[in-house]
């Protein structure tokens, strides 16, 4: 059985992966003073992220259409695929895995919808364990993608709270720490929910913490060092934990810009990582 592999351009998965497993990607949609922007095309996620903070209408994104979605899977079923795993960023955050499950119905039995209740390369590294495993079957790929939700851990130190505030999907997490826009907020993302897991006011105090969190995973499969244009800390942070714990540590490292779909609700200069545990 052949099975194709879908997901969005939220995962953030490198090119050289995307092509080496296979994998179908569909960009979503970026809008920056009313034009738009398909993701990763038009404008470089280092010039989005300079260009943030002195935009004076802030960025909005929006979720592929359907038409995209539905072209994607008839191409892999034109190509021999008995099956599609279509796996997407949280529904709680993004619309984006409820348009692929409208596309899906035009393919009676074809298409299974995920939601993977996850951003970035905790979107990614669920879509890639399916993936490595897309030629055993359509069970194997479920069991897979189930196995590698429950050991995933995505956490964050971000810069500032205006961008989660006015990206209005977080309001627990404002409420929780008081909407002081001074403070750098840890967060965590767990079954699409954003989770305030403390603040501190410092940019060091914050990347120990992460470093503390990260740390703390033990052994791991899977390992992406995270960050909104700020590579020097997050080389930083690479640095510090291959020094401390590098034999728990998975060979193949990853070190992701996250898309700018992302990084508007985000804000620049923030750093976090998403894990697998072994």
């Amino acid at each position: 059985m052949k099975i194709g592999v879908v997901t969005d351009s939220t995962s953030d998965i490198p090119a050289y992966l995307v092509e080496q497993h296979e994998i179908s990607v569909i960009p979503t949609i970026l809008v920056i003073e009313g034009k738009e922007y398909t993701d990763g095309t038009g404008i470089s996620r280092e010039e989005f992220y300079t260009r943030l903070p002195s935009m004076q209408t802030p960025p909005t994104t929006a979720a592929p259409s359907i038409g995209d979605f539905a072209k994607v899977y008839e191409r892999l079923l034109s190509q021999g695929c008995d099956h599609i795993v279509s796996i997407h960023a949280a529904a709680q955050l993004t619309t984006t895995v409820n348009v692929a499950r409208q596309a899906a119905q035009e393919f009676p039995n074809k298409v299974a919808c995920i939601d993977s209740g996850s951003l970035s390369l905790g979107l990614g590294f669920q879509v890639i364990a399916a993936a490595e495993c897309a030629d055993l079957g359509l069970k194997d790929v479920l069991d897979a993608i189930e196995s590698t939700r429950k050991r995933l851990q995505v956490t964050a130190a971000l810069d500032t709270m205006e961008y989660l505030k006015r990206s209005g999907r977080v309001p627990k997490v404002i409420a929780a720490l008081g909407g002081i826009l001074s403070i750098k907020p840890m967060i965590e993302l767990i079954d699409g929910e954003v989770k305030p897991i403390g603040a501190v006011r410092v940019t060091n105090q914050a990347d120990d913490r992460v470093f503390d969190f990260l740390l703390k995973q033990g052994e791991l499969e899977r390992l992406a060092v995270l960050h909104t244009n700020a590579a020097p800390r997050a080389k930083k942070l690479l640095d510090a934990v291959m020094e401390r714990a590098h034999k728990s540590m998975p060979r193949d490292i990853l070190m992701i810009n996250v898309t700018a779909v992302i990084g508007t609700h985000l804000g620049p200069n923030g750093v976090g990582f998403a894990a697998i545990r072994k």
